[in-house]
């Protein structure tokens, strides 16, 4: 558990609170969606002939590597300027199994965060799952498990999107409830898919709050590349993420990443528009105002130069891996979002 000073203007329940010098415990929560973070090997029990040597993506040993020595950058420098072992949570998406994680965290650029796993393979008909990161020096799992999203039924056919991954457990000493989402593509059309979103969301919101009468806590995160914008239903109305803490009524929860997308901010973009699908929403008890518990601090997306493309067709977004069916050696198509946590030291 590492405790920070610094000099603090913190926003709580509508009014400003300064506190100098004191000590504060603080954790970083981050969530990155991975483009498509695949091993070489060719799974049957997976949808993944593209990534393979010989597939489309001629996706081999280099490239392989080369990713994973790209995502371990940025995840090695996430929150690095309050916290110097990074995320303390990671949420991430579009990875293939838990072996690309164990690769991913035994790279030298983690050596220093011994980082643990918690994944379940989904139901996904691409093969791709989210997972949780976590470092046990800031949180102590007690329970996990998924829900599968169903997302059309059709002659005997069923097909599901990315389960939603929920964990219980203790984040710098206080219980939380973490949710890790990829939500239903836009694929198809956003008008035509939002019901799917938005099933996810109310999924989430009677899963959430269950979880919090039987674990006695006002405390959750919820992450994830949500595949809407602060904006949406999905989000606004059905997860009543507001932007404001001000303004939260009793059931509301906080988005921060309201703000950064009214000032026109994204986290990636489609044909010259940018969406803020990534976002992390935390609950009305994260941002309660009392200071020695664990409080909402600050939100940030994390795009710094070498993330942006600098040329070519997708020149201004973020970096992708691959585009047009060839490797670009970037590192992914989104950008990742965090935010700080704090709670004044005993």
């Amino acid at each position: 558990m590492l405790r920070s000073t610094f000099l603090i203007a913190l926003y709580l329940c509508g009014y400003t609170l300064i506190a100098q010098s004191d000590d504060y415990n603080v954790s970083c929560v981050a969530f990155y969606n991975l483009e498509n973070l695949f091993d070489t090997v060719d799974d049957t029990t997976h949808n993944d002939d593209e990534f393979t040597p010989l597939g489309a993506n001629a996706y081999t040993e280099e490239v392989y590597a080369d990713k994973l020595d790209h995502l371990s950058q940025v995840i090695s420098e996430i929150g690095s300027e309050m916290t110097p072992h990074g995320p303390a949570l990671l949420g991430v998406s579009e990875i293939e199994k838990a072996a690309v994680l164990r690769d991913l965290i035994s790279h030298e650029n983690l050596a220093e965060r011994p980082y643990s796993i918690i994944h379940y393979e989904s139901k996904d008909w691409r093969g791709i799952d989210v997972a949780l990161l976590y470092q046990p020096r800031y949180f102590l799992p007690e329970i996990s498990f998924t829900h599968s999203l169903i997302t059309s039924q059709r002659d005997s056919v069923t097909r599901y999107s990315r389960d939603i991954l929920f964990v219980v457990g203790q984040l710098l000493g206080e219980r939380v409830i973490v949710s890790v989402n990829h939500w239903p593509s836009r694929r198809g059309g956003a008008q035509a898919t939002a019901h799917l979103r938005n099933k996810a969301a109310m999924v989430n919101r009677r899963i959430l709050d269950s979880l919090s009468v039987v674990y006695d806590t006002d405390k959750y995160i919820l992450m994830g590349d949500l595949n809407d914008d602060p904006s949406n239903q999905s989000t606004a109305k059905y997860m009543r993420a507001v932007a404001q803490i001000k303004k939260m009524q009793d059931g509301d929860s906080y988005n921060p990443y309201w703000q950064y997308y009214k000032r026109g901010y994204g986290t990636t973009a489609w044909r010259d528009s940018w969406s803020l699908f990534d976002q992390i929403i935390v609950s009305q008890g994260l941002v309660n105002g009392d200071k020695r518990e664990l409080q909402y601090y600050k939100a940030k997306v994390y795009s710094p130069k070498y993330l942006v493309q600098k040329s070519g067709n997708f020149k201004g977004y973020p970096y992708r891996s691959y585009a047009g069916g060839k490797y670009a050696g970037g590192y992914s198509d989104h950008f990742p979002v965090y935010m700080f946590l704090i709670r004044q030291a005993s």
